[in-house]
């Protein structure tokens, strides 16, 4: 018999959604990717700031088509099994740059957000730990078909949380977040390597179209 092939570790995006040098989602984002490396997986680390790209105007998009930042983004997304996002909040919502930059990459086809698993981290100075920001950010995400994990983690106090190494100073936080990462692995490695039902979409109860998906669910 032929050897059995294996395949790779994980592959998973992490990124910071905050420009502000120092900030605690970009600390954040970089504990979880040591946690995602230390359970074999791995992490690719990026930050919003790698991914320039002006205010959404469909006028320009007509004109000039999607700007490279967005298209980098998606290539990111693509390449990897699944996305986490640690995201500050702003007024209890979605920071703008983020949002601006889900709607432009909502614009490539085919959509790269459709069936991706994400799982979604906050930090900020307030006692909610910008949770009510996460909230307002898996509105966009789920309606673009993304599989955005139940668990949320929200670090709040932040300017405080963190040790000199990065982690955080409370054991309990930490083995929290390592526990909501660790199951969010498990979750994405069943889902890459051991499908085992055809996922299909049907318009009406009853219907048994041999179309694995139909152009609906595409868009």
């Amino acid at each position: 018999m032929p050897p059995v092939t294996r395949p790779g570790p994980l592959r998973i995006l992490v990124f910071g959604a905050a420009l502000r040098a120092g900030s605690s989602n970009a600390r954040l984002a970089s504990l979880v990717a040591r946690i995602i490396s230390d359970a074999g997986a791995t992490a690719d680390l990026a930050s919003l700031r790698d991914f320039d790209m002006p205010l959404y105007d469909g006028d320009r998009e007509a004109d000039e088509g999607l700007p490279p930042g967005a298209l980098a983004l998606r290539d990111r997304i693509e390449r990897n099994d699944a996305f986490v996002i640690s995201s500050p909040e702003y007024n209890a919502s979605v920071p703008g740059l983020l949002k601006n930059a889900i709607d432009w990459v909502s614009r490539v086809r085919p959509q790269p957000f459709r069936t991706k698993n994400a799982m979604l981290v906050s930090a900020s100075p307030s006692l909610v730990g910008g949770n009510r920001g996460l909230w307002a950010l898996r509105i966009p995400l789920e309606h673009l078909g993304t599989r955005v994990y139940p668990d949320m983690f929200s670090l709040a106090d932040s300017y405080r949380a963190f040790n000199e190494d990065g982690t955080l100073a409370d054991p309990g936080l930490q083995q929290r977040l390592t526990d909501t990462v660790s199951a969010f692995l498990s979750l994405v490695e069943a889902d890459v390597r051991y499908v085992c039902l055809e996922r299909r979409w049907y318009e009406f109860l009853g219907d048994r179209t041999e179309a694995s998906v139909t152009q609906r669910a595409e868009e």
